[in-house]
């Protein structure tokens, strides 16, 4: 519970001015990934759900109901003051206002991505704020009692053309997600893939803490023909990664490595980046970069003793060298393996300044091994 400072100017007639209103959490719910947290909020006039993501910074945000009778116009001073907002008559299909939300009846469905959320009260579908929302740029979530289009929500009824397909995959995703045997499965399945691609499975590590999403590392030792382990995540492609969809890329991926340092101490970098996606709501793809966090010389991979130091990585699909992984869906979509080469600090920071295409024309994987 957390308490707003709303002061009133006394009027001309005397009234009393009023300095404290009282906001109360009707519903609280994290995404299964941790990066998202969903709050349904009220002050009792109105109610609002809210996305933050760990910090408490507000990524979206939708108006869910007035619960007294709506205002002709938008109220400036609740607008001003952080409390929720009461939606103009014009923008409410119940300008009389609804009664206060019942927490028990409220349940929450979030997208497979775990960006987006949907709202039932009742097993009716409430609201959704779409991993797009914005409210920075004005585009707020969809309400079921919402009329046309304004700063606090837009009309459900006028974009489940487009939302409902989205609702029902995350329903399906998580009934099957949830089911018993459904990650071993989907490990069978991604194993032999590699398998026809890469060879005998060697080792394999869990570098997920067991978190979602899950994450393993799979080792496919040196074979005839190719002098160098491959390393592979498990489990990165078992979810669409956030965001993805809006540029036109691969929304599931899997990295790979190839090395002939010891595996153990390489696949370190998958426990760096095997969840990312997730965690920061974000995506990886080709010519992407990832600089390493921790302290320099810590980094886990060396181009060897004189040679200089690495700091980070590039991402590059199908470069030259490296086995063949295309082939594999899941979920209708296809499956990119991204492959992991090391950059030292020069290198990042050209590819900072000039784009990737700068450096990964030339790089040769098996100098980077």
């Amino acid at each position: 519970m957390r308490l707003y400072i709303l002061v009133w100017r006394s009027n001309p007639g005397g009234e009393p001015r009023r300095s404290g209103v009282t906001i109360e959490a009707v519903l609280t719910s994290p995404n299964p990934y941790g990066s998202r947290t969903l709050t349904v909020e009220t002050d009792r006039a109105s109610s609002v759900a809210y996305l933050r993501d760990a910090r408490g910074t507000v990524h979206g945000a939708v108006w869910l109901a007035n619960h007294v009778p709506a205002p002709a116009t938008i109220d400036l001073v609740r607008a001003n003051t952080g409390l929720p907002p009461l939606m103009p008559v014009g923008g409410t299909k119940r300008p009389e206002g609804t009664p206060l939300l019942d927490p028990a009846a409220i349940s929450v469905l979030w997208f497979e991505e775990g960006d987006g959320v949907a709202l039932y009260e009742r097993q009716e579908l409430l609201a959704i704020i779409p991993g797009w929302a914005d409210m920075a740029r004005g585009m707020p979530g969809y309400a079921r009692d919402a009329a046309g289009e304004s700063p606090f929500a837009w009309s459900l009824s006028e974009a489940l053309e487009g939302l409902s397909p989205r609702v029902a995959k995350a329903r399906a995703y998580w009934h099957w997600r949830r089911a018993e045997g459904s990650w071993e499965s989907f490990q069978q399945f991604v194993m032999g893939h590699l398998d026809s691609r890469m060879g005998p499975a060697g080792r394999y590590w869990d570098v997920s803490g067991d978190r979602l999403p899950l994450v393993g590392v799979s080792e496919r030792p040196p074979r005839d023909g190719r002098g160098f382990t491959v390393l592979s995540t498990v489990g990165m492609s078992c979810q669409r990664m956030p965001t993805a969809e809006r540029y036109d890329t691969s929304s599931r991926v899997e990295l790979a490595l190839a090395t002939r340092q010891d595996p153990r101490v390489a696949a370190r970098v998958f426990a760096w980046l095997g969840q990312y996606p997730w965690r920061s709501v974000t995506w990886l793809g080709h010519g992407h970069t990832a600089r390493w966090f921790q302290r320099p010389g810590t980094f886990p991979l060396s181009l060897g003793q004189g040679e200089q130091e690495l700091q980070g990585v590039i991402m590059l699909a199908d470069p030259p060298g490296v086995p063949e992984t295309n082939g594999f869906m899941f979920g209708g979509d296809a499956v990119r393996w991204l492959w992991l080469i090391p950059l030292t600090d020069v290198e990042l920071r050209l590819v900072a300044d000039r784009g990737h295409e700068v450096i990964s024309e030339r790089l040769a994987v098996h100098t980077r091994i």
